[in-house]
């Protein structure tokens, strides 16, 4: 049995899966943001409920949003700041006196969709995190790529590829460079690109459906973003050649998306044809918790 817990900045979502990947308990909470020991006592208590509902010890992954450093052992690259520079594996390791695995939260929606989602029976996946940021990981035969640096399939931070005369430099990001992908691609990067174009300031649901609506400014922003999105999952295409991409986050819910966006991205891989898919995730939010626990192996699990 596996418990996975998905971290984020404002919930705390857990979860027992079987060995056949049905769901046999959930629990939510409020994240203790700002509290590292907070948020300790958080996952302990988590993880004891669940194991006394279900009356057994169980395997434990978490999807954390940063990376454990290879070179300290400890959390880098955190939207949760309070967990930077901590040791939080070691620790958690602790509290809940058994080994943990941690992984970033893209790896584990990428691990989730690979194992039983919209990639399942692939070789390699790529999977795509466009929310309030944008994030990706990579599972290559049914195992997260992590990388040496921890950092594989970060390609939030790289410049937007081929950039347009408007587009240089780029918008400032908060890693302190301009032009990064992320700027672009990002929920709140959609809503500037449009407020811009437009004058007025929208989130992506109501672009989206403005669009659907035929409103002209609105279609135009989402052919913009189609555009730049082929832009870079070409680059993606080119170095990886994965089988599927999965998109998932909240832009991941645009429909028109899977249409258009492979419509562009021809031109801009190295090949005489692309036959790599884009398909939406087939357990949404679900896949946080899901590929935290599918960290552990069915043996390891004792199944």
């Amino acid at each position: 049995m596996r418990i996975g817990i998905d971290l984020g900045g404002s919930k705390i979502e857990a979860a027992a899966l079987d060995e056949a990947g049905n769901a046999l308990a959930r629990r939510r909470m409020p994240t203790p943001a700002g509290s590292y020991e907070g948020t300790l006592a958080a996952l302990r208590g988590l993880v004891a409920g669940i194991e006394a509902e279900l009356g057994r010890c169980c395997t434990v992954g978490v999807g954390i949003p940063g990376a454990i450093s290879p070179a300290t052992g400890l959390v880098k690259n955190a939207n949760s700041t309070w967990l930077i520079g901590r040791p939080f594996e070691r620790d958690l390791a602790r509290v809940l006196e058994r080994p943990v695995r941690l992984a970033n939260d893209a790896n584990c929606f990428a691990l989730s969709e690979a194992v039983d989602g919209a990639g399942r029976d692939s070789e390699v996946v790529f999977g795509v995190i466009l929310g309030t940021g944008v994030g990706g990981g990579i599972v290559v035969g049914g195992r997260v790529l992590t990388g040496a640096n921890a950092i594989a399939g970060e390609w939030g931070h790289n410049p937007l590829p081929n950039p347009r005369d408007g587009e240089r430099p780029g918008p400032p990001c908060y890693c302190g460079r301009h032009g990064c992908v992320e700027t672009f691609l990002s929920g709140p990067g959609l809503s500037r690109d449009h407020a811009l174009a437009a004058g007025v300031q929208l989130g992506p649901a109501e672009i989206s459906a403005r669009a659907l609506a035929g409103e002209s400014a609105a279609a135009a922003t989402l052919a913009r973003y189609e555009e730049r999105l082929a832009r870079a999952l070409g680059v993606v295409i080119n170095i990886l050649d994965p089988d599927v991409i999965v998109l998932g986050g909240g832009l991941s819910q645009i429909e028109r998306l899977y249409a258009q966006v492979p419509r562009h991205w021809g031109a801009h891989i190295f090949s005489d044809r692309a036959d790599t898919r884009l398909a939406p995730p087939l357990h949404g939010d679900a896949s946080g918790v899901r590929g935290a626990a599918w960290l552990w192996s069915a043996e390891e699990a004792g199944a």
